[in-house]
């Protein structure tokens, strides 16, 4: 295969990525959150809580980071399927597997540093992975604590089993402080105001 035909392959893929900033997080419908975020949107924040917590736990920031932007990268294959619809299929979609079909045709030492990270998320056993997962786990709650706070109530579902699967030290210290802390009391901070 041609350099040209492997960076056809990436650039495809580069779309193909993009469909996340339009895919919604299926399972607020559930809550009844009319426009949830996207896969996209909790990626983002998911990275940028990896580093926090990874940080705090003594691991690599970077590499966790590293490993929460890409944790739902294979949902551009499958859309959102949310944990009642996973009842419904014939077993979970292996996101290993859908990588291996995303990276056909990159460059053999992209494709294989894409496939190994993908792995590692899945394996759940390196410090990073692990960071990442609870990650994962803090966004989704703290996105339900926002979206109570907007009046879906049903969103409390979300906050308390996301909290409850946080298992790091560190993840498990700042769910408790995000639990205390009001979702604007950044804003009234900010403002030189006292939080709530």
């Amino acid at each position: 295969m041609s350099e040209d035909q492997e960076l056809t392959a990436v650039a495809r893929f580069l779309f193909e990525a993009g469909t996340l900033k339009n895919t919604k997080r299926s399972g607020w419908w559930m809550a009844g959150v009319k426009d949830p975020e996207t896969v996209a949107d909790h990626s983002w924040r998911t990275a940028l809580i990896a580093t926090i917590i990874a940080q705090l736990e003594g691991a690599d920031p970077a590499r966790a980071a590293f490993l929460a932007v890409w944790h739902d990268s294979q949902e551009t294959r499958t859309g959102d399927v949310n944990h009642l619809g996973k009842k419904y299929t014939q077993g979970e979609a292996d996101p290993r597997a859908i990588t291996v079909d995303q990276v056909a045709g990159m460059p053999e030492g992209l494709a294989d540093a894409i496939r190994a990270l993908v792995g590692e998320y899945e394996a759940k056993e390196s410090p990073e992975a692990i960071c990442a997962r609870d990650a994962d786990k803090l966004e989704c709650m703290i996105q339900g604590i926002e979206y109570r706070d907007q009046g879906y109530v049903n969103a409390q579902r979300w906050i308390d089993n996301s909290r409850g699967r946080i298992t790091t030290k560190s993840g498990q210290a700042l769910a408790d402080a995000v639990l205390a802390t009001g979702s604007l009391d950044w804003l009234r901070a900010a403002l030189g105001e006292t939080p709530h």
